[in-house]
């Protein structure tokens, strides 16, 4: 399951390097003219990527895998096989208000796809545990989808809207930016696996 996953997220980032075009011009400010693009790529480069590290930090503590765990991981692969589609819609419409909308409710879905992964995995099995013992309540994970609720709702008060749209899908990225040490934390603790594998 894991090394689909890898493949998969490794197509969806060679789809949204692909979707790049060159500036027309061969001067800064034909790079300059398309910043949004870039700017885009980055952003969601660095979502995919975040979904990829943690993702193996997840499966870290999986000991038994089911037909649900499967289903579930497909569905977060589907959210996340549309950030191609919604980057290069944002990027080119300069960040208007529907694709940044468009761009949130993607990123709120793969968020809530990752939340009902992690909460098939501890149902599938006992032995399963670590998992439940390192998400806990899950406070960073309801603050993210938070914060994709707010992201999809703000760009229709306005260009203020959606400047403020961008920073909080910026910022919780850069909260998942490092792989979830709730979970190295009960690896350590547990003494078999380690959390630098």
């Amino acid at each position: 399951m894991e090394a689909f996953s890898d493949g998969v997220l490794a197509i969806i980032i060679t789809i949204m390097v692909l979707e790049l075009r060159t500036p027309e011009g061969h001067e800064w400010r034909e790079l300059a003219r398309i910043w949004p693009v870039l700017l885009s790529y980055v952003i969601s480069f660095l979502y995919v990527g975040i979904y990829w590290n943690n993702h193996h930090h997840l499966m870290l503590t999986v000991h038994r895998v089911s037909g649900g765990i499967l289903w579930a991981n497909l569905h977060l692969l589907f959210w996340l096989s549309l950030f191609p589609f919604v980057t290069g819609w944002a990027g080119e419409s300069h960040f208007a208000a529907v694709p940044m909308t468009c761009y949130g409710f993607v990123a709120l879905m793969c968020a809530v796809a990752y939340t009902i992964l992690v909460r098939t995995i501890i149902r599938a099995a006992v032995s399963n545990h670590l998992l439940a013992d390192a998400t806990g309540r899950d406070l960073k994970g309801n603050v993210s989808i938070v914060g994709y609720l707010v992201a999809i709702v703000a760009p229709f008060f306005g260009h203020t809207g959606v400047i403020v749209s961008g920073l909080l899908l910026t910022a919780v990225a850069l909260m998942w930016l490092i792989p979830d040490r709730r979970i190295e934390r009960v690896l350590a603790q547990e003494g078999g696996v380690s959390a630098e594998q």
